[in-house]
C-alpha cells in the first residue's frame, strides 16, 4: 500500500500498485534447448527483446480507445493497488486506470532498456526489497516512474483518453485552431498538476529516505519538462508560412529515458543535515574526510542515493543474479559476469540476404542461414 502517495514497496516506483499484478512482462531470461543453454528473449503480448527501436508511445490503443465508462471504469480501478485516497480520484477520472497501466508499462520498458548491458537490469525479481533501500538503484526507479506518468498523462490528455482535460492550453498558443488542423498538443501542465494531487503530502520532513524519493521523483519530472518543445505547422499557400499554427509537444521518452540514465551515473550519495531556520531535513552530500563542514546540496537535477549498491552479480533479495545473462565477450563479459566466466554456445540464425529492388516499389530478399556464436554468463 501507497504510503502518504509516495512510495509503495511493492510496486514498480512511486505508483501504489504492482506491475506483476498489471501482467508486466521480465525482461530477456536464457532457457535451455537442446544443445545446450540458448538466449530466448521474453515474448509478452505486445512485446518485442529491447532493441533500442521500440516504439514506446503509444501503447496499443493509446489515442484510439474512447475511456472505459460506468462499472467497466470502477472495476478497473478496484484492480490497481492504490491507497484508498487514490482509487478515489480515479474513481473520478475515467480513463485513469488505463493511464497508469500504459504508464507503468512505459517506465518498466524503458528501465531495462537502458540496463540491458548493466548487472542490473531493472528485473522486476527483487523490486520490494530494492525500493526499501536508498541505493542509486532505487533513485532511478523513482525518476523513471514519475517520468512515465507524467509523459503519459499529458499524451491521453491530448489523445482524448481522458474527460477532465484535453489539448494544452498554454498562453499564446492557438490550441484551437491546432485542433482544427488535425494537431492537439500536450498537456503537459494538466499532467504535473494532476500528479502532484496525486501522489499527495509528502512523508514526515525528519525521514531522510522519504525526502530523498521526493527530490528523485522531481528529479523525473523535470526530465520530461525539459523535453517539451514548440511545434509549429504552416498552412500557407504553396508550402508558405502566411499561416502557421503552433502548439506544444513532448520529446520521444526515449530521450527522456537517456537523461535520466546520464543522471544516474553521475547521482549524488546524500546525508542529512537540520536546517534551523526550516526546521526540517535538507539533503546535503557527505562532508569529506577532515573537514568540519558538510559538502554541497544536490542540484535540483541531480538524483540522490543514501547507499552502496550490492554487486548484483549473485541471487539475493535485490536481484536475480547475472548468471545466464548474455554479454558480448568483446564489450561486457568481463563486468557482467563478475570473474565467473561465461558459456559458448552456437545457434543458426536466419537473415535476409540477395535483395533485389522490383519493379515497381517493393524489396525480394532470400531467406539465408548463419552460425553465429552466443555468450552467457556462467552460473
Amino acid at each position: 500500500m501507497l504510503h502518504t502517495g509516495l512510495a509503495a514497496p511493492d510496486g514498480f516506483g512511486i505508483y501504489g500498485y504492482s506491475l506483476g499484478a498489471l501482467g508486466a512482462c521480465p525482461g530477456p531470461t536464457p532457457s535451455l534447448g537442446q544443445t545446450g543453454r540458448v538466449w530466448r528473449p521474453a515474448r509478452c503480448p505486445g512485446w518485442g527483446s529491447l532493441t533500442g527501436r521500440e516504439v514506446l508511445t503509444p501503447f496499443p490503443g493509446l489515442g484510439t480507445a474512447a475511456p472505459a465508462q460506468g462499472g467497466a471504469h470502477l472495476k478497473q480501478c478496484d484492480l490497481l493497488k492504490l491507497s484508498r485516497r487514490q482509487k478515489q480520484l480515479c474513481r473520478r477520472e475515467p480513463g485513469l486506470a488505463e493511464t497508469l497501466k500504459d504508464a507503468a508499462h512505459l517506465s518498466l520498458l524503458e528501465c531495462q532498456f537502458q540496463f540491458r548491458h548493466e548487472r542490473w537490469n531493472c528485473s522486476l525479481e527483487g523490486r520490494t526489497g530494492l525500493l526499501k533501500r536508498g541505493f542509486k538503484e532505487t533513485a532511478f526507479l523513482y525518476a523513471v516512474s514519475a517520468a512515465a506518468l507524467t509523459h503519459t498523462l499529458a499524451r491521453a490528455c491530448s489523445a482524448g483518453r481522458m474527460e477532465r482535460c484535453t489539448c494544452d492550453d498554454s498562453p499564446g498558443l492557438e490550441s484551437r485552431q491546432a485542433w482544427q488542423w488535425g494537431v492537439c498538443g500536450d498537456n503537459l501542465k494538466y499532467s504535473t498538476k494532476f500528479l502532484n494531487n496525486f501522489l499527495g503530502p509528502k512523508r514526515g520532513s525528519k525521514d531522510l529516505r522519504a525526502r530523498a524519493d521526493a527530490h528523485n521523483t522531481h528529479v523525473g519530472i523535470k526530465a520530461v519538462k525539459s523535453g517539451l518543445r514548440t511545434t509549429c505547422k504552416c498552412h500557407g499557400v504553396s508550402g508558405s508560412c502566411a499561416v502557421r499554427t503552433c502548439w506544444k509537444q513532448l520529446s520521444p521518452f526515449r530521450e527522456t529515458g537517456q537523461v535520466l540514465k546520464l543522471r544516474y551515473d553521475s547521482a549524488v550519495k546524500v546525508s542529512s543535515a537540520t536546517n534551523e531556520a526550516l526546521g526540517r531535513l535538507e539533503l546535503w552530500a557527505p562532508a569529506r574526510p577532515g573537514s568540519p563542514t558538510k559538502g554541497p546540496a544536490p542540484r535540483p537535477g541531480d538524483l540522490v542515493y543514501m547507499e552502496d549498491s550490492p554487486s548484483f552479480c549473485r541471487p539475493s533479495k535485490y536481484s536475480p543474479g547475472t548468471g545466464g545473462r548474455l554479454c558480448s565477450r568483446e564489450a561486457s563479459c568481463s563486468s557482467l559476469c563478475c570473474g565467473r566466466g561465461y558459456d559458448t554456445q552456437s545457434r543458426l540464425a536466419a537473415f535476409s540476404c540477395h535483395c533485389q529492388v522490383q519493379w515497381c516499389c517493393y524489396v525480394e530478399c532470400q531467406q539465408c542461414v548463419r552460425e553465429e556464436l552466443v555468450y552467457t554468463c556462467k552460473h
